[in-house]
């Protein structure tokens, strides 16, 4: 290359370099408080009672639901004794317990007894043992199924990790909440096709990437300041879970600003176990932006 053609070559270089965007740095604070935040998922999702340890759901039919590892029992568990126990259902929804002789069954952690049973519904489920499973009643509509768990289940067994973007401060956004007069019961879809009722206090408004959206909020009670979203964005089903992702934040008391720190998007529990009973957003929580934070996904679709 003659000289010449050199300064000129160089002279670009330096100029691409000079009209360069700067690399942006992040908090450290900030990213150690995501990180530690990731950090404390992974060890619910994996801990002995976590999502990754759920091995089955099983409807219980009016009447007597025999429990046990045998081929033909109602409730299927993985291991132990071919028959622990027979779940009774009433015509009033309830659940009888009718524990079996030597079957080393126990009931949060004491020796079970004849007894009707409580399901998550109540905010605290009968937990059920025998030898190294768990085992608990859930409600859903007027349905009630049994939740199993085993810690050595495969899902747990071989989990390797969280799939996640690259923390970007750009996804924690600040929203307006516009509260509704009172908050209105709304019909969620689910993955098991029956609608969960949810309490929806208001819309939350907020723009990103040059577009004003809006999400729809839940709350567990009037009053309650603990928000809960479930939304899709365009990344679902390309580079996040198809069926959408939770996020969580809080209202301020005195205050019309709601911090959406997209960063901390996570997977419901349907992305990791086809025995979990997950909201769907609705039409009004799909966002035609991209949200490409939080957590990724690229298993298969439960």
């Amino acid at each position: 290359m003659n000289r010449h053609l050199f300064f000129i070559a160089l002279a670009a270089i330096i100029t691409f370099v000079s009209c360069a965007p700067p690399t942006r740095e992040i908090d450290r604070a900030y990213v150690a408080e995501i990180e530690t935040a990731w950090a404390e998922r992974e060890a619910r999702l994996t801990a002995e009672d976590g999502w990754l340890t759920l091995t089955g759901l099983f409807w219980l039919e009016p009447g007597a639901n025999p429990v046990g590892s045998a081929g033909d029992a109602a409730v299927r568990l993985p291991a132990g004794p071919d028959e622990a126990a027979g779940l009774v259902l009433g015509d009033d929804g309830t659940v009888t317990l009718i524990p079996f002789p030597g079957a080393d069954l126990t009931v949060n952690g004491g020796t079970a007894v004849e007894q009707t049973l409580a399901t998550d519904a109540s905010g605290s489920p009968d937990m059920l043992r025998t030898g190294r499973l768990l085992f608990y009643l859930i409600a859903r509509g007027d349905r009630v199924g049994v939740r199993v768990k085993d810690p050595e289940a495969p899902t747990r067994r071989d989990f390797h990790g969280l799939e996640r973007y690259p923390i970007d401060p750009a996804f924690r956004v600040t929203a307006t909440f516009e509260p509704y007069p009172e908050p209105v019961e709304v019909a969620i879809p689910t993955v098991i096709g029956e609608p969960s009722l949810m309490l929806a206090p208001g819309l939350l408004e907020f723009d990103i990437d040059g577009e004003t959206v809006t999400l729809e909020p839940y709350i567990s009670a009037p009053g309650d300041r603990d928000l809960f979203i479930v939304f899709r964005d365009a990344t679902s089903g390309d580079t996040t879970y198809g069926a959408g992702r939770f996020l969580d934040a809080e209202l301020i008391e005195g205050s019309s600003e709601v911090v959406l720190d997209f960063n901390l998007a996570t997977n419901p529990p349907c992305a990791f176990t086809p025995f979990a009973t997950c909201p769907l957003p609705t039409l009004e929580n799909t966002l035609s932006v991209p949200i490409e934070a939080g957590e990724k996904y690229s298993g298969p679709e439960h």
